[in-house]
């Protein structure tokens, strides 16, 4: 009989955040300040764990609320009709070392795709209060435009203001669930 871990997401010690280029000659960076997820591993191994995530899209924050208000509305995220983005893993395995590679159906804007991030374990702790806690890097590439998120103005030049590539950079803490 296997044994099963439930654990989930430690929203004061995670955090997820993105990249885009803008006019291509610099990086904007944002983050979504609200989530949740976890994981259910078995047998005490984290391979093949199943992985689930969900953002709440209208926490956007890029340090300019006008570019967020925008970010929010149909131009981009649409969030009256896709308030959240959703993540869940099909295959989580170890590549070697601490390095796991994490698959799953990602769907941004009511558009589901299969993408595939680099996920670094960072260790397993107890808390100051006895609980095990578990960390992760994960690292990504995603196009926008596959998920719908196609908006972009033309500079003067005839250049595209935003990149179509988005990096995704999320520091997830796990907690056990008991």
């Amino acid at each position: 009989m296997s044994t099963v871990t439930q654990w989930g997401v430690d929203p004061l010690h995670s955090e997820v955040q993105f990249k885009v280029k803008h006019l291509v000659i610099s990086t904007v960076t944002g983050a979504f300040n609200s989530f949740s997820g976890g994981a259910v591993s078995k047998d005490g191994s984290l391979e093949g764990a199943e992985v689930h995530f969900t953002i709440d899209v209208n926490s956007i924050d890029t340090n300019q609320s006008q570019r967020d208000e925008h970010l929010r509305a149909g131009d981009f995220f649409d969030t009256t009709n896709h308030p959240q983005i959703t993540f869940k893993s099909t295959s989580f395995t170890k590549v070697k070392g601490d390095l796991y590679k994490l698959v799953g159906d990602l769907t941004i804007k009511g558009v589901t795709k299969s993408v595939e991030v680099d996920a670094e374990y960072g260790g397993t702790a107890k808390d100051a209060w006895g609980n095990t806690k578990i960390g992760f890097e994960v690292t990504g590439k995603i196009n926008r435009k596959e998920f719908g998120l196609t908006y972009n103005a033309v500079t003067e030049t005839g250049g595209l203001a935003l990149g179509e590539d988005i990096k995704l950079i999320a520091n997830i803490q796990l907690a056990e669930v008991a």
